[in-house]
């Protein structure tokens, strides 16, 4: 999967709109909440609710998935996409990451 790929994939999802709140650093957003960072080539997603539950991913990835700056202790890694994550587990993180932001929004945000 290219990066073109997953943002497009990304942007598919209902209610989804791109964003770049900071210079260069291009996000997907739902409901005004970020679900996915689509900047550098890589990707940010929410990985589980606790920093224990994201390091799962980091354990079995461990050169291509690593810890989100600043937000990594509530659950977020940085994803390289390179193909060596399986497309079809890459559209999993989107979709797991997607799902946890809508489940906490007010159901008059959700899509």
């Amino acid at each position: 999967m290219t990066h073109d790929e997953l943002v497009a994939y990304c942007l598919g999802k209902p209610g989804a709109v791109e964003d770049e709140p900071w210079d260069g650093d291009v996000v997907a957003k739902v409901g005004g909440k970020i679900f996915a960072f689509l900047g550098g080539g890589g990707l940010g997603v929410k990985c589980g609710a606790t920093a224990e539950e994201a390091a799962e991913l980091r354990h079995r990835y461990p050169e291509h998935v690593t810890v989100m700056p600043y937000i990594g202790r509530h659950g977020w890694n940085s994803v390289r996409v390179d193909g060596t994550i399986p497309d079809e587990e890459l559209r999993e993180l989107v979709d797991e990451s997607y799902d946890a932001v809508v489940a906490k929004l007010p159901k008059r945000l959700r899509p």
